[in-house]
């Protein structure tokens, strides 16, 4: 009888359509963390021409945070806050770029940071009684970052927000001081102890000499222990 003709051809097919397979899933696991990553870094930049344009505004409008609270930058350092004045807004956000009502026209913001880094257009602009008060992004996308944000950002404009849309950086939104993401408080540090002098004498070396005392005594030979222990290895020949 005629026998039957074995290959492995079709087990080698298998095997390369399961390496396939492998590849494949590798492959869209990659772009899934390389595109998290990459919206990840948008975010970060969302965040930081954000702050900037935060701040550019209350140059703008002349305020400034203290204690946790929007007051007038032109108060003297040396005199006590007081409520910020009422200040016209900007006409259109490239106005912070040049301020034409300063003798100088100071510049309070750099041009790159006017486009949206999410969309790669114009900001949303928030406006309060006719004023330009803060910028958002246009972006409907929902944001990675969900917590941990900058201190001198307020939590509910940021934290489990759905769409980048919702992040709103507004110049007179300060932290609150006693929840978390509030302005940062000084801390206060206590006094560095005195440096160790070689050879000072203190009250338990001086009370062992006299030996009136038999806990001085027990700090003396603790002492000398040490000092022989230190010696070990040490000494010169």
């Amino acid at each position: 009888m005629p026998r039957a003709l074995r290959s492995d051809r079709g087990f080698t097919y298998i095997g390369a359509l399961v390496m396939a397979v492998i590849l494949g899933i590798m492959a869209s696991r990659a772009a899934v963390v390389m595109s998290t990553a990459m919206k990840r870094e948008r975010e970060d930049e969302l965040i930081s021409r954000g702050t900037q344009i935060r701040d550019a505004l209350r140059k703008w409008y002349k305020v400034k945070v203290v204690d946790g609270k929007l007051v007038s930058s032109q108060t003297p350092s040396n005199a006590a806050p007081t409520a910020p004045a009422a200040v016209a807004g900007p006409p259109e956000l490239k106005s912070l770029l040049q301020d034409p009502n300063t003798p100088g026209k100071l510049r309070y913001l750099r041009p790159y940071a006017l486009v949206d880094p999410m969309t790669g257009k114009e900001w949303d602009e928030i406006k309060k009684d006719g004023k330009i008060v803060g910028v958002k992004s246009k972006s409907e996308q929902a944001p990675v970052k969900q917590g941990n944000f900058p201190f001198d950002l307020h939590p509910e404009d940021f934290e489990h927000k759905k769409k980048y849309s919702e992040w709103e950086f507004v110049y007179d939104r300060v932290p609150p001081l006693t929840k978390t993401g509030g302005a940062i408080q000084g801390l206060k540090t206590e006094s560095s102890p005195s440096p160790f002098t070689p050879g000072a004498s203190d009250s338990s070396g001086t009370s062992g000499t006299s030996g009136t005392s038999g806990s001085s005594g027990s700090s003396d030979d603790s002492s000398s222990t040490r000092r022989s222990r230190f010696n070990r290895g040490n000494t010169t020949p």
